[in-house]
């Protein structure tokens, strides 16, 4: 096995324990809306999880444990992303709030602020801001 392969699979390992914890924050209330399914398929599909993979995890999503990034600034580029994914996405109004909170919280962040977390990457999002740009107004949104 060569130094790349070890490298691809370890990064497929993190893409698809993200996507399952994706999966289990979304079943959370025991159910994946017609909304929730949608958002699923395009993050697998930017995840790079394959057909297979995809309905293994749906169907034993428990399987893989949540593991948030332990860096904040990784959890930061993570929230970027899926905000930006569920922003530009049909999903709005409160279903976009709500799973952006359960995002939130399987992220890492703490439920007590992930309602502040979620309203300030909304905004930022919603402004064009860039990565770089959103991290830093996450760490310093309480200045």
């Amino acid at each position: 096995m060569s130094f790349s392969d070890l490298f691809d699979s370890g990064f497929k390992k993190r893409n698809e324990a993200h996507f399952a914890a994706i999966v289990r924050v979304a079943m959370d209330d025991g159910i994946i809306t017609p909304e929730e399914q949608a958002f699923l398929d395009r993050l697998a599909q930017r995840l790079e999880i394959g057909e297979g993979d995809y309905k293994t995890i749906l169907k034993n999503y428990k399987s893989h444990p949540i593991n948030p990034p332990v860096s904040y600034d990784i959890r930061l580029e993570r929230l970027y992303d899926l905000v930006r994914m569920v922003h530009v996405d049909t999903i709005k109004g409160d279903s976009e709030n709500l799973l952006l909170k359960k995002i939130g919280v399987g992220l890492g962040f703490h439920a007590v602020n992930v309602k502040y977390i979620i309203d300030k990457a909304l905004t930022l999002v919603n402004n064009g801001t860039d990565l770089d740009t959103f991290i830093h107004e996450m760490k310093h949104m309480n200045r």
